[in-house]
């Protein structure tokens, strides 16, 4: 069968791509539709034509593997130019969801319909582009500036519903209904002495749209966009679409996205893309390998871990029971569950109806015994090997064989817990990142003996809670918090060299992450892990939490801090880090921010070196989408072994030898062949 077919009905000409699994708009699929266009044109007895796509949707998006390419004619800017210039109409007929270039197709067509269903939107920003086949100019010319600009700067897909609200969906139609539908509108406008140019309309334009409306948009939507490049190119776009003819907005488009499409954002975005999708492919599973049915899930733990891991659950349509030791804090995780959902549903995340049944499907209980029918039991209580040991036991005991059991531990032994259990093949980690129900990271922690249908079974229910999933061999802290460890070292001893918390800090939310070091030690508590009893001042923490300075919960730690948690610098802190320098007998050194910086991240580029060197992660990909989803690095970097590529391996290697480290011999000896970590 052709990936594009086209059929009479009567006098409209159907023309359908069947190009799985998301109808990307590949060579193949642009000449198809040019062909199409074109004999329509050529045909007297086709008075209408109608572009649908079988499968599950809509052409969702330009084909990315063709970036970085040369181009195969025809291009799509050149193919939905042949659909809008066709002196019989066009009626996009959607389904599934028009994104990206399939939204600029729809755009070129002089009608939409869509079933209530479909999504639509323009999310080319996220991969550090813009709509480049005409999205920037066609869609605010029929929308108007003030809807278009949320879709393209943002990259959100709107409902079709919206889309209707806003002029960009002409009807809305049965769901088991798109082909006839299609083709009756089609020949309801079939007869009409002109139809609607996208291009050629000014009426949505508006007036008195100036720098400061643009300003406004930038200060209450960009925010989190910092350091990105991209919205601010597609601002730009959207400008000349107001103060430009189409034809010479469209050259500034193209411009555009030439300047970003070759740049380091997007190239480095596009990874991440792509990286996200590979850590689902794991080494070692036979294709045929069975997905075990997992309807009931235990949680061990009604605290704010086990909590969140609950909700992931609850709302994915499961049923979960969760475990306490006493009735109080059993009370207060089930009350915070739901202040959680009501919370949300303020927002217009859920219905009242939806937090009720999601309720509905959560079981409190004191008995562990009530856990024996679950098909996974995730454990997230203390993080004590000696008590996981304990649980592990009891579970192994009471919960039906052939259940899965698994640990949230961040960094503890998984192969010790599954070896005081009968079943060590069906044990394994989950590691869930706080708020478990917000961050999108899995570490999914394959064990020794874990089976493969576990690990599989792991990774389809983590795509189901809608997380992020990456396996990780069994090591201290796994992927992220092992690499986390270097960083902490490396902050400690520049303190120990007259380098201030903040200027550490700073350093690091320069680069784009959210949080320092010393940040976060104050977010966590500086007396996590001290005890009062022992301390005797030999460490800087250790003088802070005798000061009673133990972090945000006390309004002083590392830093100060306002009734707002505002940070501000410490006198007091700095007088007695430069104690801690003069007792060392070092001279106080000075560093840039950029020093700052390689002195914390390429030990952890090392880091990541020797887990790929042990196989503790299956690729460097991996690396870069823990850190990403777990750690909020900065996304338009790539990750941390993507951005060691981009500055290349040989100057992280010089770095490390410059700061007296041992230099990983994987991470030597790509550099020294002049390889990447990522291909």
């Amino acid at each position: 069968m052709s990936i594009i077919s086209t059929r009479k009905d009567g006098d409209v000409l159907v023309v359908t791509s069947n190009n799985p699994p998301v109808n990307a708009l590949g060579q193949a699929v642009r000449k198809g539709l040019a062909d199409a266009i074109a004999a329509a044109a050529a045909d007297d007895a086709v008075k209408a034509i109608v572009i649908t796509c079988e499968g599950r949707t809509f052409f969702a998006g330009a084909d990315i593997t063709e970036f970085g390419k040369p181009p195969v004619g025809p291009s799509l800017p050149d193919v939905i130019n042949s659909i809008e210039a066709s002196t019989k109409p066009v009626v996009a007929a959607i389904h599934g969801t028009a994104l990206g270039g399939g939204l600029e197709v729809a755009l070129g067509c002089h009608y939409r319909i869509a079933v209530a269903s479909a999504k639509l939107g323009l999310p080319e920003v996220k991969l550090g582009l813009l709509p480049g086949a005409g999205g920037t100019q066609r869609l605010p010319r029929v929308v108007g500036v003030e809807a278009a600009l949320p879709m393209i700067v943002k990259g959100d897909p709107i409902s079709a519903a919206a889309a209707e609200r806003i002029g960009l969906v002409d009807k809305l139609v049965a769901e088991d209904q798109l082909a006839e539908s299609g083709v009756d509108f089609a020949r309801s406008v079939a007869s009409a002495a002109t139809h609607p140019v996208s291009s050629a309309r000014t009426d949505r334009l508006g007036s008195g749209l100036d720098d400061a409306f643009f300003d406004n948009f930038r200060k209450t939507e960009l925010r989190r966009l910092k350091g990105f490049e991209a919205p601010e190119a597609c601002i730009e776009a959207v400008r000349a679409a107001i103060d430009q003819p189409f034809a010479k907005g469209v050259k500034t488009e193209r411009a555009l996205f030439g300047k970003l499409v070759a740049g380091t954002q997007s190239r480095a975005l596009r990874h991440v893309f792509f990286a996200e999708r590979a850590a689902g492919k794991i080494d070692g599973i036979p294709a045929d390998t069975p997905v075990l049915p997992v309807a009931r899930v235990g949680i061990l733990g009604a605290g704010t871990m086990g909590g969140g891991i609950a909700m992931n659950f609850l709302t994915a349509g499961m049923e979960v029971t969760i475990l306490e030791r006493e009735q109080v804090p059993l009370d207060r995780g089930v009350s915070i569950i739901r202040k959680n959902y009501e919370r949300s549903a303020s927002r217009g995340k859920f219905t009242a109806e939806q937090v009720e049944q999601c309720m509905g499907r959560l079981t409190p209980t004191l008995d562990m015994n009530d856990l024996a029918d679950c098909d996974l039991v995730i454990e997230a209580v203390f993080e004590n090997m000696d008590v996981k040991k304990e649980v592990f036991a009891k579970l192994d005991a009471i919960v039906k064989p052939g259940a899965i059991l698994a640990s949230n531990t961040s960094y503890l032994n998984v192969d010790e817990m599954a070896a005081v259990t009968t079943r060590p093949e069906f044990v394994l980690g989950l590691h869930f990142f706080s708020p478990a129900n917000v961050m999108r990271l899995l570490e999914v922690v394959r064990a020794g003996k874990t089976s493969p249908a576990v690990l599989k079974t792991a990774m389809a229910l983590a795509k189901k809670v809608a997380k992020v999933a990456v396996v990780s061999g069994v090591c201290h802290g796994f992927i992220g918090n092992r690499m986390l460890s270097p960083r902490q070292q490396a902050a400690n001893a520049m303190l120990m060299q007259g380098i201030k918390p903040w200027d550490i800090d700073d350093a690091l939310t320069g680069f784009g992450l959210p949080m320092g070091p010393f940040q976060m030690a104050d977010l966590a508590g500086l007396d996590l892990g001290w005890n009062k009893e022992t301390s005797n001042g030999e460490t800087i923490r250790d003088v802070l939490c005798e000061r009673d300075r133990r972090g945000q919960k006390t309004g002083r730690g590392f830093y100060d801090y306002d009734e707002n948690r505002r940070r501000s610098p410490s006198q007091e802190v700095e007088a007695v880090i430069a104690a801690f320098v003069a007792k060392s007998g070092q001279a106080p050194q000075s560093l840039s921010a950029e020093d700052i910086r390689n002195r914390l991240l390429f030990p952890m580029i090392n880091e990541g070196a020797r887990i790929l060197d042990e196989g503790m992660a299956q690729r460097a990909s991996d690396i870069d989408t823990v850190w990403i989803n777990g750690y909020g690095w900065p996304a338009y970097t790539g990750g941390p072994m993507f951005w060691a590529d981009t500055i290349g391996l040989d100057v992280v290697v010089g770095g490390l030898k410059a700061f007296g480290h041992d230099v990983s011999p994987y991470l030597a000896d790509k550099a020294a062949k002049g390889e990447r970590f990522n291909s």
